[in-house]
């Protein structure tokens, strides 16, 4: 997808404002499937998601095995939903697939698995492994001269990892400028909101102490995340990069974001209908 345009451009920003409302629904449609989920990460990182596969990423949608493609790790395992509502839109995977999604024989398990799903990368899992992954990524490609890209979603609740904080650390001391960090922070997690189990703040000077070149981001904020895509991709640094992106779970959905807790979101049958309504609502969809 093209890197070229920029935020000031109102055509872009409304694409990709399409593109994330598009993506939401595909989360909703899947959600209804199971009748629950991890539909609020899914309906928060949508705005990440269209910007990511819409303006940063290189990726060919025919061929999602391409050798100088860029790789989008998901290192959140139970973001599935949202990883492929994104693939959908993408058309790397059929909008047919929607109404297999969970079952024991689709190709869209309910945690992402990289056997099962297309431009799915990596397995999820136990969470804190990801980046480390991106790491040894990024290094192999490095060492074979290839101008391809890592990008690695990972979440707030994983910086109670302290593994994650070793991959942080490799990152920095092998200069890998081929490497993009995000980071949802979304301040909840399956215990308790994520400051409350272990507070991640200050999180960005931590980044920058580790030696990241660092953005932070209203992750809901089109232009915003356009700006900062775009500063880590021209960069000339030899560092790796991290966009922290600050979201709000169940956005485009005025119910379900007003729910206190909605690391899982269980909804009611009658109420998927009213969630797609209320997300027409919110994009002017008639």
């Amino acid at each position: 997808m093209s890197q070229t345009a920029t935020a000031s451009s109102a055509g872009v920003i409304e694409e990709l404002r399409q593109r994330a409302y598009k993506i939401r629904r595909h989360a909703l449609r899947m959600g209804e499937v199971q009748g629950q989920g991890y539909v609020g990460q899914a309906l928060g990182i949508a705005d990440v998601l269209a910007v990511s596969y819409f303006h940063a990423l290189k990726l060919d949608p025919k061929n999602p095995d391409w050798e100088g493609r860029d790789r989008f790790l998901l290192s959140i395992g139970h973001y599935a939903i949202a990883l492929y509502a994104a693939l959908i839109e993408a058309g790397v995977i059929s909008e047919e697939e929607i109404e297999d999604y969970g079952s024991d024989d689709s190709i869209l398990p309910m945690s992402g698995m990289a056997d099962y799903t297309p431009g799915m990368e990596i397995t999820g899992g136990s969470l804190g492994h990801g980046l480390g992954i991106g790491v040894g990524m990024a290094l192999g490609l490095k060492r074979k001269k290839s101008a391809s890209r890592i990008f690695n979603l990972l979440s707030d609740g994983e910086l109670n990892e302290g593994s994650t904080w070793e991959a942080v650390a490799s990152a920095a001391h092998w200069k890998l400028d081929n490497l993009i960090a995000i980071v949802d922070v979304n301040d909840q997690q399956a215990d308790d909101k994520s400051s409350t189990v272990l507070n991640y703040e200050p999180i960005a000077d931590k980044w920058i102490a580790f030696g990241w070149e660092t953005y932070r981001v209203d992750g809901n904020d089109l232009e915003a995340l356009v700006k900062a895509f775009d500063s880590a991709l021209a960069s000339d640094s030899h560092k790796p990069r991290v966009i922290i992106c600050d979201t709000l779970m169940g956005r485009g959905v005025p119910f379900l974001e007003e729910r206190d807790k909605n690391h899982f979101i269980r909804v009611d049958e009658n109420e998927w209908s009213v969630a797609l309504k209320q997300l027409d609502d919110v994009y002017g969809v008639q």
